[in-house]
């Protein structure tokens, strides 16, 4: 199973999953199969609580220390745009989630709700406590990332990396493995409760929406640099078509870097700022990912029956813009990282947080090129405020 995608792998979780449901139903008339990936459900929903704030830590800490060292005037800039287009992005989705999820729910036959008690329980519960809540990891992910640019700490950042690492093959090895078994079993259980149907008519459109809305945002992202760095935008977003190409395979935008950093140096960005603002904006600029996170959140939302609003959504959309700052260079590790966020602040249960990661990694692959094809842009905007200055990479700068 290894050598099959991830993707694939998810779409056979699922369509088991659904088989199972329908036929313990209809056929079986029981439901011990389904209370028996129920408790699975359970035990895995529980370790992912448990990681969340760990995924938190082991991320932004460095991440932000990383950006703390490398001060200067052009991570500055590069830093503040790629934050601007990623809220950009967020509030642009919002804006299209409100216009046009409510209708597709509604044309479906309303909420496809997903109550607790209208689920097969599990045959026992393990409690697996966090060692600290969301907010709690953020701050401190906040103060320990600030403090080691502060004092410019080698020992302490590699600790914090090393950390990064552990976890980052928790999600490799555990995590994302048993995702496809963590899917089947959701699926089966929405099945024997009756609402696949609903759900699964909704995830075809939310896709669609996503994918359209992630070319829109590349182009606004085109026009507007192509406009400031005097360059034609459609022939620059034409250069970027390899590196877009390329993430869609990967899955990872560090991964694709090599590809981002040829396509954006064809649009004639100077070799020391491409060298800078691609491998940086590949950890720090998720367009795309923010798009996709916040239209499935509304999604989700709204198939429950939760009302939607401006004031719940942007700051959601400005904390994402921060919290996958060097989100794991894994496939969904963007959903991974803003699992917190989901808890925390929109009130994800257990559920709720498998829909959205099942919603979530069948456009991964999209995400992830609308992200890595927009860092082009940001690229294209630092080259014109830097004049063409050759900048240290930002691997030189922690040397």
């Amino acid at each position: 199973m290894r050598k099959i995608g991830l993707l694939t792998r998810l779409i056979i979780g699922l369509t088991l999953g659904i088989i199972l449901g329908y036929v313990s139903k209809e056929f079986l008339h029981f439901d011990a199969l389904v209370r028996l990936l129920a408790t699975f459900n359970g035990l895995f929903g529980g370790f992912l609580s448990y990681v969340i704030p760990l995924i938190i830590i082991g991320f932004v800490a460095p991440g932000i220390a990383e950006l703390g060292k490398g001060a200067g005037k052009l991570l500055g800039i590069t830093t503040l745009l790629a934050y601007a287009s990623t809220v950009i992005a967020g509030t642009f989705a919002f804006l299209v989630g409100t216009g046009l999820l409510p209708r597709i729910v509604n044309a479906v036959g309303g909420q496809a709700s997903n109550p607790e008690d209208a689920l097969v329980k599990g045959f026992l519960q393990i409690d697996m406590p966090p060692i600290m809540g969301v907010m709690t990891a953020l701050i401190t992910a906040f103060l320990f990332g600030l403090g080691m640019a502060y004092i410019k700490s080698k020992s302490l950042y590699q600790v914090t990396k090393d950390f990064q690492e552990i976890i980052e093959k928790v999600i490799q090895s555990v995590i994302i493995p048993l995702l496809p078994l963590h899917i089947a079993g959701i699926f089966a259980n929405m099945t024997y409760a009756g609402e696949v149907a609903k759900i699964m008519k909704i995830f075809g459109s939310v896709f669609a929406i996503v994918i359209i809305s992630h070319l829109l945002m590349l182009l606004f992202q085109y026009t507007v640099a192509g406009t400031v760095s005097g360059r034609n935008p459609f022939t620059a977003l034409k250069n970027m078509v390899p590196a877009y190409l390329t993430a869609i395979g990967t899955q990872s935008s560090a991964a694709t870097i090599p590809v981002t950093l040829r396509s954006a140096k064809k649009n004639g960005i100077s070799d020391g700022v491409a060298d800078f603002a691609i491998p940086l904006c590949a950890t720090i600029h998720l367009s795309g990912s923010t798009i996709t996170l916040t239209m499935c959140a509304m999604a989700v939302m709204m198939m429950s029956g939760t009302n939607v609003s401006f004031a719940m959504m942007f700051p959601f959309i400005l904390m994402l813009g921060v919290t996958m700052v060097a989100a794991p260079g894994v496939p969904g590790g963007a959903v991974m990282a803003a699992l917190g966020l989901l808890q925390s602040m929109l009130g994800f249960n257990e559920a709720q947080l498998g829909l959205m990661i099942a919603l979530y990694l069948t456009q991964d692959s999209f995400g992830t090129a609308c992200n890595v094809t927009g860092d082009g842009a940001i690229a294209l905007l630092a080259d014109k405020f830097a004049k063409g200055t050759a900048t240290e990479t930002l691997q030189e700068k922690f040397a």
